[in-house]
């Protein structure tokens, strides 16, 4: 009677036990990705912010100064916005698909952003324009590289916990936001402070490569 009641049971102490165990271990790994799911819509909320309030600065820095490299800043934080609108969106869904489509929408952008500032700082560097000295634009971009290199290392974190290529590759583009805005200010203070006009469109190359380099990394899947 013993041995009819424990095998219909089913299961002994110990094999409940261990069930018991993975259903904590699962509910701490959904608890666990649910957590880094909010950072990761966090620091996309926050980037999404500060370039939305950049292009209004930018904008208004880069008419004033008539500087391309402001400009070309300008348009690269639309391209944040963009991006970081395309991890929202696929942070909210799954599928190899959707990440593709989303990288790929991250390239486009990088790839119009390149071929514009390639044509513009040509330009305006054979022209021999001199764009005017920029506070704002100063201050706008120093304050931006700060913001965006500690966004990029969070996003790189919490990219690689969650497996998301797309977090990941959208860390890069803001990494690059921040070796960009660094280029941008010591353009402006190179015009300001000795008034070497071609840093400015030197600086627009500068974003060429690095827009260049993740347009390849993307479609070349590395």
């Amino acid at each position: 009677m013993r041995g009819s009641r424990s095998s219909s049971s089913g299961r002994d102490p110990l094999t409940q036990a261990a069930i018991r165990q993975t259903h904590k271990v699962i509910a701490v790994d959904e608890t666990a990705r649910a957590a880094l799911l909010r950072r990761g819509f966090a620091l996309e909320f926050v980037t999404l912010g500060w370039n939305v309030i950049g292009v209004a600065v930018l904008a208004a820095a880069a008419i004033a100064a008539r500087s391309v490299a402001l400009a070309g800043f300008g348009l690269d934080s639309l391209i944040e916005i963009g991006a970081s609108s395309v991890v929202i969106w696929e942070l909210s869904g799954t599928g190899q698909a959707r990440q593709r489509r989303a990288l790929r929408l991250i390239g486009y952008a990088f790839a119009v952003l390149a071929v514009y500032l390639l044509v513009q700082s040509t330009v305006v560097l054979v022209a021999g324009y001199h764009p005017r000295h920029s506070a704002a634009g100063i201050g706008w971009t120093a304050a931006t590289a700060a913001v965006m290199f500690a966004l990029a290392f969070g996003k790189a974190r919490t990219g690689a916990a969650l497996g998301s290529p797309v977090l990941r590759t959208e860390g890069r583009v803001t990494l690059v936001d921040g070796i960009l805005a660094t280029a941008v200010l010591a353009s402006l203070a190179l015009n300001a402070a000795l008034g070497w006009w071609w840093a400015d469109p030197a600086a627009g190359y500068v974003l060429v490569f690095y827009a260049a380099r993740e347009v390849r990394e993307i479609f070349t899947g590395h």
